[in-house]
């Protein structure tokens, strides 16, 4: 998380400092104020925005933290969410928008440690105890972050290098066949190979073979440029257009 917090921050000073930046004010201001001195309001927000992603620190919090707050929120009368929040059914726009408001203040802000269930079989399991409580429910080392009114846009995790663990995994994702032991109950995947256990053997391979602790993150350049030049729609962005029936490559 330090490794995109200081990526994404060393982009937006630079942005800012640059002529392409200066650019983006100019033509902003131009096409809602005309050649007046006055600031336009597109070009405050996007120096809003810039300012947000500078700042030296980013908030921090969890999965779970963040569903509390939501459920507190949903019973304020004067907030209403299409999606009622809850620990098992994962985050919506709407809560990710209130989250990246109500906690980030104008930064950007990073969501940890999302259910296991909800999250591809390839992530390391993580063991938080949040809020001060006993709350045992399997979760995932794993983090989104959250850009103000953008929402999400780097997505990463560390990843399961544990050869037995992965196989338990991809049996609960059932992407494995489940083994069952002489007395009929549920037992893991030998991991000896097999022939034709699985379309994913080659990703077995990599941990049967030896493998290290590691992670790694996707950030979403489209969107993340769209942020940094005040564009709303992500499609006057895409440097290759792609809509229903059209998508070369």
């Amino acid at each position: 998380m330090d490794l995109v917090e200081d990526l994404i921050r060393d982009v937006a000073v630079k942005v800012q400092n640059s002529d392409v930046g200066k650019e983006l004010l100019t033509v902003r201001h131009t096409m809602e104020v005309g050649s007046g001195n006055e600031m336009s309001s597109r070009s405050e927000g996007m120096i809003r925005r810039w300012s947000g992603l500078k700042r030296k620190f980013w908030p921090r919090i969890t999965y779970t933290e963040a569903i509390k707050l939501l459920e507190s929120a949903a019973n304020d009368p004067q907030i209403t969410f299409h999606y009622q929040p809850r620990w098992q059914s994962g985050l919506q726009l709407e809560h990710e928008k209130f989250i990246a408001a109500e906690i980030g203040q104008g930064s950007p802000v990073f969501v940890t440690d999302y259910p296991q269930s909800i999250k591809p079989f390839y992530m390391l399991p993580s063991n938080v105890k949040t809020m001060n409580t006993d709350d045992d429910r399997p979760t995932v080392a794993c983090f989104d972050l959250l850009l103000p009114e953008a929402c999400e846009v780097v997505g990463g995790s560390l990843r399961e290098h544990r050869l037995k663990p992965l196989l338990r995994a991809m049996q609960e994702h059932r992407l494995l066949p489940i083994a069952r032991s002489e007395d009929g109950t549920c037992a893991l995947a030998s991991p000896d190979r097999s022939p034709a256990r699985s379309d994913l053997d080659w990703y077995v391979d990599l941990r049967r073979y030896g493998s290290v602790p590691h992670g790694g993150f996707g950030l979403g350049f489209d969107r993340l440029l769209g942020y940094l030049a005040g564009v709303d729609n992500i499609r006057d962005v895409a440097p290759w257009p792609r809509y229903h029936g059209k998508c070369e490559c």
